[in-house]
């Protein structure tokens, strides 16, 4: 391996042993044993079939830890891992972007209590590109190839060089970590990083979104509440048929597709069929349930609203218009913040979270001590977060308030 100033060293599968999966509750239970016996944090990634599948699950598990090596867990053939999690819960977790893989694998029982993220360490520390591959080449000097990070990992079996890939991702993390925390510890920023670790861990989860049709890219192009219904119920029949079938949706049927017939609904099944625009693998084959769902969407007397409100701060944009004091606000707070983040080597967002600040200027609290920190608080900022932001946006908001807001140039 090269030092990280030196040319890399190239990893992959002519370097490594033959791997092989772990899909029997015997070799789960041995595997157990062997990880019990390692020593250090134990290192976990996941791999899931997005884009491909309509669950989010994951197809396989990677843990690796030193002295005991590493496994690659069968999460459809093992099913739950809770023995395991008896065991290595209260180690010490290393995953890179955690957000990311910790509900598939809470959904199989394995709950990590103390974790590092090399992922957001990494930005933590202040390296400009925090992507997996790019960090270990920088600091290890190992290059990955990442050629199949958008694999289908529902795929059975999987393909050795597949496999490769995947244990390289954790054989490697716990080295990547001592290099991330020695980083942080130079800089001092070892506490802060325990804290957006913790609360990575304590983040809950997104509570499932209203009326999840109105996601459909291109939506907004649909003017009236009968085509709307359309398109809800289109995506509905969408939905069902994915779920039934594990496929992700948008191979079944693209929204494209979806948003050019709730445009222009066509007058029969067989106008359907000739629809250009209609694409996807089971455009033709499902014709029937599509056509049910476009016949729902005409005849229902549920017609969704044009234009849904939620509690949503308008953009930025607007403010100077619909609420200049707030603009000048915001603009004030974002300048000394984006100092204070500059001094400490952090990405504005980490240093603190935007929508905090554009919440706090479009509603400041009430004057009074320690206002601002209360408020930061209650949005869920960190301890170290509020130390070093909530002076400078009380300053940003005095400043703002003595600067007159000028008057939008007539004809404007």
């Amino acid at each position: 391996m090269s030092s990280p100033g030196g040319s890399a060293v190239e990893a992959g599968e002519a370097a490594h042993a033959e791997l092989a999966v772990i899909d029997t509750r015997a070799g789960y239970e041995r595997a157990i044993e062997a990880i019990r016996g390692g020593t250090g944090p134990v290192a976990v990634d996941a791999e899931r079939a997005s884009g491909f599948r309509y669950s989010a699950r994951a197809y396989l598990i990677q843990m690796f830890r030193r002295g005991a090596g590493v496994f690659l867990f069968d999460p459809p053939a093992i099913g739950r891992f809770d023995e395991l999690n008896a065991v290595i819960a209260d180690e010490e977790w290393v995953l890179h972007a955690a957000s990311q893989d910790l509900p598939c694998l809470r959904e199989v029982g394995l709950e990590p209590r103390r974790l590092f993220d090399t992922e957001l360490g990494a930005r933590l520390a202040g390296l400009p590109r925090v992507g997996l591959g790019t960090v270990v080449e920088e600091l290890l000097g190992v290059h990955l190839a990442k050629e199949h990070s958008a694999a289908d990992w529902s795929t059975r079996p999987l393909p050795q060089s597949w496999l490769v890939y995947a244990a390289l991702d954790v054989e490697l993390l716990p080295e990547l970590r001592d290099a991330i925390a020695g980083l942080l510890a130079e800089q001092g920023k070892t506490e802060l990083a325990e804290q957006e670790f913790a609360a990575v861990l304590a983040r809950e989860a997104k509570p499932a979104r209203e009326d999840p049709w109105r996601r459909l890219s291109g939506l907004h192009t649909v003017r009236s509440p009968r085509n709307l219904a359309i398109a809800r119920e289109l995506w509905l029949a969408r939905d069902e048929l994915a779920r039934e079938t594990d496929t992700a949706p948008s191979r079944l049927l693209p929204d494209a597709s979806i948003v050019a017939v709730a445009r222009t609904p066509p007058t029969s099944k067989a106008r359907l069929a000739e629809t250009r625009e209609f694409t996807g693998r089971a455009s033709r084959t499902q014709l029937a349930r599509w056509w049910e769902a476009i016949e729902r969407g005409r005849s229902t007397q549920e017609l969704p609203a044009q234009r849904v409100s939620r509690d949503a701060l308008p953009p930025p944009r607007a403010w100077a218009e619909r609420n200049p004091e707030a603009d000048r606000r915001l603009r004030t707070a974002r300048r000394a913040l984006e100092a204070i983040a500059a001094e400490r080597s952090l990405p504005l967002e980490n240093l603190l979270t935007p929508e905090h600040v554009r919440r706090l200027a479009w509603a400041p609290p009430p004057d009074g001590e320690g206002s601002i920190e209360s408020a930061l608080a209650e949005l869920g900022a960190r301890p170290w977060q509020i130390a070093a932001t909530a002076q400078a946006i009380r300053q940003a908001f005095v400043e703002a308030a003595q600067t007159p807001v000028e008057p939008p140039e007539i004809g404007s």
